[in-house]
């Protein structure tokens, strides 16, 4: 028998669906699970009557494959990567490939590619998003780790995702754990995206007293325009859903959202890096105040607090809502490849953003039409140092500001919490400030703790103190 491609490590949905993609494109593929009962489960159904072979020890898996062996790894992040890639090294040989495709920390994969590559062995750490349909039908695929083992997976990897305009979206990001990096902010974005989204259904639900077939019939046209995404479309599918006794399903569910902790190392990563990503740290943060229900009933029933009904034309709020949406969308992007710029600084990745953007066009959670103006922005200057700079979203942004500006005022004196597109215009209007408050705060650090402070009257880099006290 003719040995297989590649073998894949773990057979949850993700890893079952990835599977049955590889093998639709025409891969030979051996499927292992470290519970032989649920390798015999995904042979016996989704994968009977397909080329797919079956493992049922690491020895037998390594054996069946064709050097240099590419064995990747769906299995849950941490441990569990390190315990397997252990357990498989003894059977490996220099030059063999291991592919790491779920939600693992950078660092560690920073780690991991550099030890395996001291073992003779490539390594690839990869974000995959998409979900379940993705992994089945199409995922954006974010590969870095050995560049050298790059090309023994490119063809699997570009032929099994998504593909946009004949592109795959799926390209190589960088060395290290550049892959899981760049997958982390995209998940980032992602909790700024929903939270966004989440902000204008409570304006239009509670703000302007809209029924949820409204929302919906709102959510559907604003798709058909420069606020397309996936997101946007799924969130017109959920306000259509009815629960069994006919009234909409939405208001059944708790509203306490979970969250597995991409958004939280994006967020981390950001202060380590000294990037002010505020509207995703806001969306963290506002998953952490939905958790604490039982206080936030407490303090209700204490304030007995009242949202004010909306006494303008809704029409006009609505174009508002939309812009403010729109702007806010562009100030989470700005900010999510503000960050990978600087990372890619620091851990010398030389990240493409404009193949970023051209990997999340499609398959992924994130993908939406917006992202080809993004992918445009950077083909016309790889340099741009802002997407906020870049004229198209200058122009984009100015359009929006004034509705943004509204909504804003609207929600805050209708006592609605909006705390991401809040960030968003703090963030922005600090950004376009020449001249901002930080002087002050300098002068306090160098005050109580003498940090000495720059002068706007002499070159930058010449530090000064001052005796405030006896300066007075």
């Amino acid at each position: 028998m003719a040995k297989a491609d590649i073998g894949l490590i773990g057979l949850a949905v993700m890893g079952q669906n990835l599977a049955l993609n590889i093998n639709d494109h025409g891969y030979q593929l051996v499927a292992y699970n470290r519970t032989p009962a649920k390798t015999e489960a995904f042979m016996a159904g989704e994968a009977k009557d397909t080329a797919i072979r079956a493992a049922y020890s690491l020895k037998e898996l390594v054996g069946q494959l064709t050097s240099p062996r590419r064995i990747m790894l769906m299995i849950k992040a941490g441990k569990p990567v390190d315990l397997t890639i252990e357990a498989l090294l003894p059977l490996l040989d220099k030059g063999d490939i291991i592919i790491d495709g779920g939600n693992s920390h950078y660092p560690d994969t920073i780690r991991r590619t550099q030890m395996l590559h001291e073992n003779g062995i490539g390594f690839i750490g990869t974000g995959i998003s998409g979900g379940e349909e993705g992994a089945r039908f199409g995922p954006s695929i974010m590969p870095g780790g050995n560049p050298a083992a790059w090309p023994h997976m490119k063809s699997i990897f570009q032929s099994i995702a998504a593909q946009v305009d004949g592109e795959p979206c799926c390209q190589w990001i960088g060395a290290g754990g550049a892959g899981h990096y760049v997958k982390m902010v995209h998940n980032g974005i992602e909790y700024g995206d929903m939270q966004l989204i989440a902000e204008a259904y409570h304006f239009m639900h509670l703000g302007l007293g809209m029924t949820h077939h409204e929302m919906q019939q709102t959510f559907a046209q604003w798709n058909e325009g420069v606020l397309q995404s996936y997101l946007i479309e799924i969130t017109a599918d959920i306000m259509a859903a009815k629960d069994t006794d006919g009234t909409p399903l939405l208001e059944k569910i708790l509203d306490t959202a979970g969250q597995k902790g991409t958004g939280t190392w994006t967020a981390l990563s950001a202060l380590e890096q000294g990037m002010p990503l505020t509207l995703i740290s806001e969306a963290v943060f506002a998953r952490c105040l939905s958790a604490l229900k039982d206080a936030r009933l407490s303090a209700g029933e204490i304030y007995a607090f009242k949202i004010q009904a909306y006494s303008g034309d809704r029409a006009t709020a609505l174009a508002q809502l939309h812009d403010a949406l729109y702007a806010s969308k562009i100030i989470s992007y700005a900010q999510g490849f503000m960050l990978m710029q600087q990372a890619s600084a620091v851990y010398e990745w030389q990240l493409d953003q404009g193949n970023i953007a051209l990997t999340w066009r499609g398959g992924c959670i994130i993908r939406s039409r917006f992202l080809n103006d993004i992918k445009a922005a950077y083909q016309q200057n790889p340099e741009l140092e802002n997407l906020l700079l870049d004229d198209f979203f200058v122009r984009a942004i100015k359009t929006a500001l004034p509705g943004w500006q509204q909504t804003i005022q609207s929600a805050l004196g209708m006592g609605i919490a909006i705390p991401a597109f809040s960030s968003a215009l703090s963030f922005f209007y600090g950004y376009r400030t020449s001249r901002g408050s930080a002087n002050l705060l300098q002068a306090q650090r160098d005050y109580f703790g003498a940090h000495t402070y720059e002068r706007i009257d002499h070159p930058r880099g010449e530090f000064f103190h001052t005796d405030w006290i006896n300066e007075q």
